[in-house]
């Protein structure tokens, strides 16, 4: 549904109200992870985990102001390579959901850790195939685990925020091996770091970086 028109241009009046109306500007507040992987000791080699929820503008923007992530990019994940290209993968039929791969040190942040800041300020993880102004396949929720610790901390901690109810329906967010991730377009990248002005960021994106410096200040780094 979003497209790609830097500043909006030309955007009618009705389609800016649905776009404010549809965004989701406030986070949540959410329990630590009652099963994570402890602090790994200063030197280990960094670890990447990828999530999808919602356009990866906002994601990405999220955790690029994360301390302990070294870099966050956007692609696509859960479809061929061969469909691995923003056009197509916007028809919502190539299985792709639009993806951030996180680069993180393990010493100076757990994974459990990143996925509190997913669920509490990221996304709403309560909606299917639909985050603000988007909808398709391609905007799902997903967390893409690459390996059997990932899952079960991520199961788990679903499990654990629907147990304590903290949002009012339940969570819809999947839990799927990643198949493979693939760097979007280079003019997707930093996108809202680039753009800060565009109504689409202005709206959708820049109050969860407030937010996650709000909800996480001990994480939240410029």
């Amino acid at each position: 549904m979003r497209k790609l028109t830097i500043g909006f241009i030309g955007m009618t009046a009705a389609a800016l109200f649905w776009m404010v109306a549809a965004a989701r500007t406030e986070g949540v507040t959410i329990p630590a992870p009652a099963v994570d992987a402890p602090l790994a000791a200063a030197g280990t080699p960094v670890k990447t985990a990828v999530v999808s929820g919602g356009c990866f503008w906002g994601i990405q923007a999220v955790f690029q102001h994360v301390r302990g992530v070294t870099k966050a990019l956007s692609g696509y994940a859960g479809g061929a390579a061969s469909t691995a290209q923003y056009e197509i993968v916007s028809t919502g039929e190539t299985g792709h959901a639009e993806s951030v791969e996180i680069t993180y040190d393990p010493s100076k942040i757990t994974y459990g850790r990143l996925l509190r800041i997913f669920f509490s300020v990221a996304h709403d993880p309560t909606t299917l195939n639909r985050q603000g102004p988007d909808r398709g396949t391609q905007y799902r929720s997903v967390i893409f685990f690459r390996d059997a610790e990932q899952e079960k901390i991520a199961r788990a901690y679903i499990a654990q925020l629907d147990q304590a109810h903290v949002f009012k329906n339940p969570i819809v967010t999947a839990v799927t091996k990643l198949p493979a991730f693939y760097e979007a377009e280079a003019y997707h990248q930093n996108y809202a770091t680039l753009h800060p002005d565009d109504p689409y960021i202005a709206i959708n994106d820049a109050p969860k970086v407030v937010n996650l410096q709000k909800f996480f200040p001990d994480l939240y780094q410029r």
